[in-house]
């Protein structure tokens, strides 16, 4: 395939696939393949799911856009469906603005954090933090290598070590911070897990310095860690929930949710996006979010992440497996998870490397036993090879 008329933003990729169903892609010669990567974690409920796929047909065929000059009937649904899952997770409702990635949904909760506590303009992200590409999401990202390439970045963004609270505390304490914008768990940074302790702190410090406590369940919401969202695990209540990915099954789809008294400081004007909410998306959005809700799918990935866990932990160069639920990191003795990835690729498994050392596991919510224990038998294999002094 000529891919010559694309800019080069991406590495050339070594598979092509055009077509998928559950837990299988299938290339362009027809080979079947396991996957454990879900677009990044965007698949959770498998490729082509029937329910999903059904919506988005009939709205293909019914209506596809609108501009937010008018009001569509999907939105409205998908806000309140939002706003029930996280007022039962934490005991507060609040509104929701509709777009279409989880960069965009971080940048409305950039520009709320700010209006919403006028005089104050700094967000506070952690050390290897992922939170976009935008210039605004990549100045809260603190991964250099990404930043890089277009400095200057956006001022009013600082970086705390991920776990050090008295850092994060130092900064809080100046008085021009609105924000604090942070992953419970950093998953493009290496699913890492922080220490029992560290977020309360951060959200109790939050509270006493007057900033916002927003955190980015981009990747880790809406099931994939075995609760609804990974801010559960220690009862926080944060301010600002951003989310995407999942979010549509595939389609583009994200969401920031604020409560009432954050969500209020915007007015018309304010934020806006011409695709957000848009019924093509929302359709998406309803179907997935009505057949998690009826799987259960935070149950399905605490079970299933178990089940994988204690298969991974034991394979040759593994040191670590991190992570929650369905979204873990298997951590190796050498760094050669690029090379293990490679191959697992090249034996039918799809994984891939969030460090030179970590490989990242997000399959479907609904993968079964039979695929997890072919999965693992791949990568063990794999690992006996590549993991040889």
């Amino acid at each position: 395939m000529d891919r010559s008329r694309l800019m080069h933003t991406y590495g050339e990729p070594t598979v092509t696939f055009v077509s998928g169903s559950g837990t299988t892609l299938v290339d362009d010669q027809g080979r079947h393949y396991l996957d454990f990567l879900c677009g990044l974690a965007v698949t959770s409920l498998g490729h082509a799911h029937p329910a999903v796929a059904e919506a988005v047909g009939n709205q293909a065929a019914t209506l596809l856009h609108l501009s937010n000059l008018f009001g569509n009937e999907l939105g409205p649904e998908v806000a309140t469906l939002l706003d029930g899952l996280i007022a039962d997770a934490q005991g507060r409702h609040g509104r929701v603005f509709l777009c279409n990635s989880g960069a965009e949904a971080n940048e409305c909760a950039l520009k709320l954090a700010r209006k919403a506590r006028p005089g104050r303009y700094v967000v506070i992200s952690a050390g290897e933090a992922f939170h976009g590409r935008t210039l605004a999401t990549l100045a809260a990202t603190h991964q250099s290598a990404k930043q890089a390439p277009f400095q200057p970045l956006p001022d009013g963004f600082e970086r705390v070590a991920f776990g050090d609270l008295g850092a994060a505390r130092a900064v809080l304490a100046r008085g021009d911070v609105a924000g604090v914008l942070i992953e419970c768990i950093q998953a493009e940074g290496g699913i890492n897990v922080p220490e029992p302790g560290y977020l309360p702190g951060l959200e109790q410090a939050c509270r006493e310095f007057g900033a916002l406590f927003m955190v980015d369940e981009v990747q880790t919401g809406l099931g994939r860690t075995g609760q609804w969202f990974s801010f559960q695990n220690e009862q926080l209540t944060p301010d600002v929930v951003t989310m995407a990915k999942a979010l549509g099954n595939g389609v583009p789809v994200g969401a920031c949710w604020a409560a009432e008294e954050i969500a209020d400081a915007f007015v018309p004007g304010d934020h806006g996006t011409t695709y957000g909410g848009q019924p093509l998306a929302m359709s998406a959005a309803r179907a997935t979010l009505r057949t998690m809700i009826n799987i259960d799918a935070p149950a399905l990935a605490q079970a299933a992440g178990a089940k994988l866990r204690n298969q991974l932990i034991d394979l040759p160069g593994v040191v670590d497996v991190r992570g929650r639920g369905l979204l873990l990191g298997i951590a190796l003795s050498d760094a050669k998870a690029g090379a293990v990835v490679a191959e697992c690729l090249n034996q039918g498994l799809i994984l891939n490397a969030v460090r030179p050392d970590t490989i990242r596991m997000t399959p479907p919510l609904m993968v079964s036993d039979e695929e997890i224990a072919r999965a693992v038998e791949i990568l063990a294999a794999v690992l006996t090879e590549e993991m040889q002094p």
